[in-house]
């Protein structure tokens, strides 16, 4: 994502805690654009229904089928805008009835330039990944996976509340220090999971990543803790994460 970007849309699962996570994100790096956080209030799979499963998404336009969607008719004229970035960012949930992975597959295949058709991001297995640690750094990070089990049951997210550093995602990471520690760790267990393989790369691809958690789902039934919705961050600027 170029320097001189001056307009981003960001599409994000829920209406809380993503979008104040990404609230956070962006005023703690300050980064100098303008941008509209919209909650799209379902998971991907409803949007992998929407847009891929009986048509060619190269033919639809997003923004359009967002203001299709959007109730508050305030806010449809936010999808009549020209926006120089859409991101993407989605929960894996893949204890869900619409989950499979051919459709994740198809959708990370598509969405990959965030200039163009958009980029998706996604949170392995949902958004409360970012704040799934005991510590800043948490030399245990590596070894967090969210089984199916716990994601059917529903007991994940309590699982997080619980061993989470302050038990309040409000207070976790509140400075620009954590925050580069909390992203570093998911960058560097994010290529620890598809080999180490890093080459002249700061951040593995979207795809690589996904592939690599499907086969644990599938060998497995569990899937590695991974937050990416923050990797835009170092993306748009290398040097805002130290």
């Amino acid at each position: 994502m170029a320097k001189e970007k001056r307009k981003i849309l960001v599409l994000v699962e829920g209406a809380r805690t993503d979008v104040a996570l990404l609230e956070r994100l962006l005023s703690t790096y300050q980064i100098d654009i303008k941008y509209e956080i919209v909650p799209y209030c379902t998971n991907i799979y409803t949007l992998y229904h929407e847009m891929f499963e009986d048509n060619d998404p190269a033919s639809m336009d997003l923004l359009q089928l967002l203001k299709s969607r959007e109730p508050n008719l305030s806010k449809k004229a936010l999808f009549d805008d020209s926006y120089s970035d859409i991101l993407l960012i989605f929960d894996l949930d893949p204890h869900d009835s619409g989950f499979t992975p051919e459709k994740i597959i198809g959708m990370a295949n598509y969405f990959v330039e965030s200039s163009d058709m958009g980029k998706l991001y996604i949170n392995y297995p949902m958004v409360e990944a970012f704040y799934h640690m005991a510590s800043i750094p948490d030399p245990n990070f590596d070894s967090y996976y969210a089984t199916l089990d716990e994601l059917t049951s529903g007991e994940y997210k309590a699982r997080v509340n619980r061993e989470n550093r302050n038990h309040d995602y409000r207070k976790f990471a509140t400075r620009k220090e954590e925050c580069d520690t909390v992203i570093m760790q998911n960058i560097n267990k994010a290529w620890r999971l598809i080999g180490n393989n890093r080459g002249n790369s700061l951040i593995p691809a979207q795809i690589e990543i996904l592939n690599a958690q499907l086969n644990h789902i599938q060998s497995d039934n569990k899937v590695a803790v991974l937050s990416t919705c923050a990797f835009f961050i170092p993306e748009y600027n290398p040097n805002l994460i130290h």
